[in-house]
C-alpha cells in the first residue's frame, strides 16, 4: 500500500469518526456550530481561489461563520425547523445560481476575483452550510441520504468513466470526467433515488408528495437535476482552482485536500435538497 493511500484512509476513517460523532450527539445548537465551523474552514481556502492575502482569508473564513450563526439564528425556529421565508429564500437563490450562472460561467471560464469572486463565495457556502444545519433535523436519516447521493453519484461516475470513458466532458477543466462516466451517475442515482424516495423522506413531506405516477415522475426529475448539480460543483471548483494555479483547496485534510474538496458537490446539491423539503412542509 503506496504512503499516500495509506494517508487518504486514515484521514477518511477519522473524518467518518467526526462527522459520526457530531451528527449522532451534537444539539441543535451545537450542530448549528459545527456547521458555521465547515463554513469558515470552506471560507477561509475560498480566499486562496480568489487570491486573498493570508490575513484576509482568515477574515473572510470567519464573516463565513458568523454569517452562518446569524443567519440560522433569524431562519430557524428552535435551530431546527425554517421559520418563514429567508432560509427558502437563500436556497432559491444558490439553486438558481447553480442551474443557470454556474453553467455560462464554466462555458466563458470568467475568473473570480475582486469582489465578484468574494460575494460568488458567499453564494456558495451560505447556503450550503445552512441546508446542511436544517437537514440534520428532523432525521439524521434525512441528512445522510441526501449527502450520500453525491457519494453514489461520484463513485459511479468513476467506475463508469474507467470502464467506457471515451468522451471527455470537460477536458480543459477536468481532463478524467467523460460523459459516460455522468451517464452511469445519472444511472445509479436514479435506482439510489427510488429508495431513498421511499425509506429516507421525513414523514410529514412524504404525506405533502402527489402519488402514482406523478411522485415517480416528480421523483425521477428531482433526481436527474441533483445529479446534474453534483456535477456542475465539482466542474466548478475544478474550475477554479486552475485558475488560482493551485491543485487543492488547502492540506487540511492529509491524503485528501481541503474541505472544499470534499464538499464541492454538496455546496450545489444541499440548497435543492433543502428548499424541495421546505417547500414540502419538513
Amino acid at each position: 500500500m503506496s504512503e499516500n493511500l495509506k494517508q487518504r484512509i486514515i484521514t477518511a476513517i477519522v473524518l467518518l469518526g467526526v462527522v459520526a460523532a457530531a451528527v449522532a450527539w451534537l444539539p441543535p445548537l451545537g450542530w448549528i456550530a459545527f456547521s458555521a465551523l465547515i463554513a469558515g474552514l470552506a471560507g477561509w481556502e475560498w480566499g486562496a481561489l480568489v487570491r486573498l492575502g493570508a490575513a484576509a482569508r482568515v477574515v473572510y473564513g470567519l464573516v463565513c461563520a458568523i454569517a452562518v450563526l446569524a443567519l440560522a439564528a433569524l431562519g430557524l425556529d428552535d435551530w431546527r425547523l425554517p421559520r418563514g421565508p429567508l432560509l427558502p429564500g437563500l436556497y432559491a437563490a444558490a439553486t438558481a445560481f447553480w442551474l443557470l450562472l454556474v453553467p455560462l460561467w464554466l462555458k466563458r471560464r470568467w475568473p473570480a476575483a475582486g469582489l465578484p469572486g468574494k460575494l460568488t463565495g458567499l453564494v456558495v457556502i451560505l447556503p450550503s452550510a445552512l441546508a446542511l444545519a436544517q437537514l440534520r433535523w428532523p432525521s439524521a436519516i434525512t441528512l445522510l441520504a441526501a449527502m450520500a447521493l453525491v457519494w453514489v453519484a461520484d463513485i459511479a461516475a468513476y467506475f463508469s468513466g474507467r470502464a467506457f470513458g471515451r468522451r471527455k466532458l470537460a477536458p480543459a477543466i477536468s481532463p478524467g470526467k467523460t460523459w459516460e462516466g455522468v451517464y452511469g451517475a445519472l444511472l445509479a442515482v436514479c435506482i439510489y433515488g427510488a429508495l431513498a424516495l421511499r425509506y429516507a423522506l421525513p414523514a410529514g413531506v412524504a404525506d405533502n408528495l402527489p402519488g402514482g405516477a406523478a411522485a415517480w415522475v416528480l421523483g425521477l426529475a428531482a433526481m436527474l437535476a441533483l445529479t446534474a448539480l453534483s456535477i456542475i460543483g465539482d466542474l466548478f471548483e475544478s474550475m477554479l482552482k486552475r485558475q488560482a494555479g493551485i491543485k487543492d483547496s488547502s492540506q487540511l485534510l492529509p491524503g485528501h485536500g481541503g474541505v472544499l474538496d470534499r464538499i464541492d458537490s454538496q455546496t450545489s446539491t444541499l440548497p435543492l435538497v433543502a428548499l424541495v423539503l421546505a417547500l414540502a412542509g419538513a
